[in-house]
């Protein structure tokens, strides 16, 4: 581990020491395109499985959907509490040009790297938030399966490339999942937040999307005064990104207009309310639900 660009840890667990990232990255570059044939099994199951409960009585699954929240809520608290420090570490000595442009997060330090590493992994097993979503007959939005996928597929891409403004896009990604999870496994396990908190939620992704353009748009700049020698990311990698997160932040700016400020989503927030029935997903995207859906869902509550 090179010291001159990592922060002080102070405790290293042997198996981050034991990190060695030429391995992952060799076996990522030989079996990244794979992702393909995950997300055609992905789609396949989710829409084959709405299909096969149409008919069929919803499962509770709420006990399954604690564990799952919870589990994945310290995974990410976990993973934020490894890869800020180093982003924080290389903005305070370094400077955002470095944070964007030299990929030391990985290279240079087996701890981030570790993390980095699970991160990439840990888009493929979060595609089994669906699957709560399919057999508790919950709506599935467009936003929902897109984001899943197309997150799960440029991780796995930028892997191979080492692209070094991933950085950024990890360590929000962390944080984000660490408050949105903690929220969804308190929700799962009948406490009541604040529901203002889900609004808090979607402006932190709403957020992390226009950091995430902003660094693109960095990185674009210094590519060109600065060569790729220097600034370690492909042009296709940024116009990537750059098309997934603006094409986020439409989608989530949508959501967030239709749930909290439209006359129809303030309504469904009235009717969830009273009726203690929230319209919400396992993955965090609260769905506006009319009075029948709502009574319909407290029928199969009761029984």
């Amino acid at each position: 581990m090179d010291i001159s660009v990592t922060p002080n840890y102070s405790i290293v667990f042997d198996f981050e020491n034991d990190f060695i990232h030429q391995q992952t990255r060799r076996w990522m570059q030989k079996n990244w395109t794979w992702v393909f044939y995950y997300c055609g099994v992905y789609m396949l199951v989710i829409f084959g499985g709405q299909n096969f409960m149409r008919n069929r009585q919803r499962f509770d699954l709420r006990p399954l959907l604690i564990i799952w929240n919870t589990a994945l809520a310290m995974f990410s608290i976990m993973g934020a509490s490894r890869t800020a420090p180093e982003l924080l570490h290389v903005l305070r000595h370094y400077g955002i040009f470095h944070s964007v442009c030299v990929p030391s997060f990985i290279e240079n330090d087996r701890v981030s790297g570790f993390w980095t590493w699970l991160f990439v992994l840990s888009k493929l097993p979060e595609l089994g938030d669906t699957l709560f979503i399919v057999l508790r007959k919950q709506p599935l939005i467009f936003l929902h399966w897109y984001h899943h996928i197309t997150v799960l597929i440029y991780s796995w891409f930028s892997y191979t490339e080492y692209t070094s403004s991933a950085r950024w896009f990890i360590v929000m990604n962390y944080c984000v999942h660490s408050v949105m999870y903690s929220y969804y496994a308190l929700k799962a396990a009948r406490f009541n937040p604040p529901r203002f908190i889900s609004m808090i939620i979607t402006t932190l992704q709403l957020l992390q999307m226009v950091i995430g353009c902003a660094i693109n748009v960095w990185a674009h700049g210094y590519l060109k005064t600065h060569g790729s020698q220097a600034c370690h990311i492909s042009p296709n990698n940024i116009k990537l990104s750059l098309l997934m997160y603006s094409s986020y932040f439409v989608l989530f700016a949508r959501f967030f207009y239709k749930t909290y400020f439209s006359s129809s989503g303030k309504r469904s927030k009235k009717l969830q309310s009273a009726s203690s029935g929230p319209g919400k997903d396992s993955n965090g995207y609260y769905q506006k639900m009319s009075a029948a859906q709502i009574t319909h869902n407290d029928k199969i509550k009761a029984q």
